[in-house]
């Protein structure tokens, strides 16, 4: 399982264009989790754009201090999620080339974080969609009931 994965400049910049409303100026995407999570480099340090929790977060002075956690098995689960993935990987839901694995009710909205709310998803479609729904539900109160939400191609 390739839990680090690596997309193209243009494919990033589609993925991150619903992300606006953070401050991703002067931070360049890297690489991602099998989740579709980014890792950013700054001149300030290495920031992670949890596409779960919906925040972005300098996290490390460094690459070598990003790598050197997400070489332990706690930064592994915190960050990449590996034990979900792998979960996914037994059940048969393996990512192609262009694909995360996403979850079919995101956590954000009520859904489980477990094998079986797993889906696969074009790494673009699924981090702009994720940044279209944090960016209208970030307001509202925890347990606020989402009558709907707007998407845009």
């Amino acid at each position: 399982m390739d839990v680090i994965r690596r997309f193209s400049p243009e494919a990033y910049a589609r993925a991150l264009e619903s992300w606006a409303w953070t401050d991703l100026f002067g931070k360049e995407p890297r690489f991602c989790s099998p989740f579709g999570d980014v890792f950013l480099e700054g001149v300030d340090g290495w920031w992670f754009l949890d596409t779960l929790e919906g925040t972005l977060t300098r996290r490390w002075d460094t690459a070598e201090a990003c790598h050197a956690e997400l070489n332990t098995v706690t930064g592994q689960e915190q960050y990449l999620l590996v034990g979900l993935a792998e979960a996914a990987e037994a059940a048969g839901v393996v990512p192609g080339e262009d694909e995360v694995y996403s979850f079919t009710r995101p956590p954000v909205l009520g859904g489980e974080m477990e094998p079986a709310n797993i889906e696969l998803l074009d790494f673009i479609v699924s981090v702009n969609l994720l940044g279209q729904i944090h960016e209208q539900v970030k307001d509202l109160p925890p347990g606020a009931h989402v009558a709907s939400l707007q998407l845009h191609d």
